[in-house]
Parts: C-alpha cells; sequence; structure tokens
C-alpha cells in the first residue's frame, strides 16, 4: 500500500497524513474548499518543523511535505489504495461522504476507513458497493505521538481488509492497533467518556474546581492530564457528539451528555481549539 487518501484537514487528519507522509507515503488530503486546506497546511508544516528541530525526523521536513498533495476535489483520491476520512463526528455527513467516495475510488479493492470515534462502521459500510472494504481506522491525537489505533471491522468487513489494515497500521506506521467489535465508542471512548463526563458532573454541581478535579487525577492517579483538560484538548463539541452516540446505542445514564457540556457547546466553548473551554487558552 504506497497511495493514502486523507479526507478531512482538520487536527487529526492533519496527523494522519503527517505519520503516513513521514512513513514514505505518497498521501494526497483533500478538504472542502481552499481556507481549510490552507490552514491544515499550515498546521502539518508546523507540526514537522517542531519534530525536525527536535531531531526526530528522518530527513526533513520539506521532503515529507514533499509527498503530501491537498486538494479540494474528491477525484484527487481516484488513483487511492486506502482513504481515510477524518471529517467532523456528524453521522449523516459521514454517510454521505462514504456513499460519494465508493463512486469515486477506481481500485475495487480499496480500503475506505472512518476516523470516527464512535459512529458504527455498519452504517458506513452499507451505503456503498464494497462494504467487506469499509472499517474503522481509530487514530488518537495527537496522531504523531500517541501509539494506539483502534480497528474497528463491521460484521460484513472482509477478514483480509482487517490484515490488510493492521499491516499498514502496524508494518508501516509503527502504530500499534488493538481489535474492537462495531458498537458505539468502541474500546477507548466506551471507557474514557463516561470518565470525562463524570468529571463535568462533578465539576457542574460544585463539588470541587476544575482545577482540583484535574490535579485530582493527575497526582493521586498518576493520569498524565486531567479529564477536564483532556475534554478542551478533544473538543467538548466533538466530546458531546460521543457521548451521544453512546447514548443512542445503549441508552445508560452514564452516557448522557450534561446540561453544562451542552451549553458551552451552544456558547462555541470548545477548548483549545477555539481558545476557551473550561480553561482558557
Amino acid at each position: 500500500m504506497e497511495r493514502v487518501g486523507v479526507i478531512g484537514f482538520g487536527l487529526m487528519g492533519a496527523g494522519i497524513a503527517e505519520v503516513s507522509a513521514r512513513a514514505g507515503l505518497d498521501v494526497v488530503v483533500v478538504d472542502a474548499d481552499q481556507a481549510a486546506v490552507d490552514r491544515g497546511r499550515s498546521r502539518l508544516e508546523a507540526s514537522l518543523r517542531r519534530a525536525e528541530a527536535k531531531g526526530k525526523l528522518t530527513g526533513t521536513a520539506d521532503e515529507v511535505l514533499a509527498r503530501i498533495t491537498p486538494a479540494t476535489d474528491l477525484d484527487a483520491l481516484a488513483d487511492r489504495q486506502l482513504v481515510v476520512e477524518a471529517i467532523v463526528e456528524d453521522e449523516a455527513a459521514k454517510v454521505d461522504l462514504f456513499r460519494t467516495l465508493d463512486k469515486t475510488l477506481t481500485d475495487d479493492q480499496a480500503i475506505l476507513a472512518s476516523n470516527t470515534s464512535s459512529i458504527p462502521i455498519m452504517k458506513l459500510g452499507v451505503v456503498t458497493q464494497r462494504p467487506e472494504n469499509v472499517l474503522g481506522i481509530h487514530f488518537f491525537n495527537p496522531v504523531p505521538v500517541l501509539k494506539l489505533v483502534e480497528l474497528v471491522p463491521s460484521l460484513l468487513t472482509a477478514p483480509e481488509t482487517t490484515e490488510r489494515s493492521r499491516t499498514f497500521v502496524q508494518d508501516r506506521l509503527g502504530k500499534q492497533a488493538i481489535d474492537c467489535q462495531d458498537r458505539a465508542g468502541f474500546v477507548v471512548n466506551a471507557l474514557l467518556i463516561p470518565f470525562i463526563l463524570s468529571a463535568i458532573r462533578m465539576y457542574e454541581s460544585g463539588f470541587a474546581s476544575a482545577e482540583d478535579i484535574d490535579q485530582g487525577l493527575v497526582l493521586g492517579a498518576a493520569h498524565p492530564q486531567g479529564p477536564l483538560a483532556l475534554a478542551d484538548l478533544i473538543g467538548l463539541d466533538t466530546t458531546k457528539a460521543v457521548a451521544e452516540s453512546l447514548y443512542e446505542e445503549f441508552k445508560e445514564p452514564l452516557y448522557a451528555a450534561p446540561p453544562l457540556l451542552q451549553r458551552m457547546v451552544d456558547a462555541g466553548l470548545l477548548g483549545r481549539k477555539s481558545g476557551r473551554g473550561f480553561y482558557t487558552y
């Protein structure tokens, strides 16, 4: 597998493009308009320059950038052997994209993957003519740093597709893959999101300050980051979207988004991406 496509040039898309290009792959990244492409390329270049300055890059940043072709048209992905979707965590948007992408790729064996945090892969696979080639390949933020990738086949995904994806993730990208069933939240978010929501409820009730909640988990449980700071890093809109997917699937109260989270998202207080969430950046 040498030709990789990424759809979405946001934080996750830029990270997936970066690790793929650093592995020597030919990468095409598509976003909706030129402004989004420019922002994504700036983010990616800054990351590569930092890695180069720290001596963590094989070759130069310019050499890695030369392997990445930005575009605003899905037709640029026609010859890709693997495409990873990394757009907004919205089921309708992803379903529509997979329906279109299926008609765009010319290789019948091309893998269509989603970086979704929680949306069932089956819902994406069944709108294509190749559900056996559709699965979840879920990276974690920041992609160049975190080693874990969740592989999520649906009931219709061919075992060969999963194994080809495992080879790509582990042998080409140097990540560690774990297998997950096609259930909302997969492994990590099914455990992590209720934990974050519990911290938000604790803060919302006035039980403790954001700083004390986070310090308690960092200093008392050896977490590298507190749950509220982590929610800011993930993005409160994404946290809310994943919580809603989990609640829709399981109807468990622990997955329900607290009112404070909903109001913060309504107010545009999304965490690091907006400059303010539980903390100010």
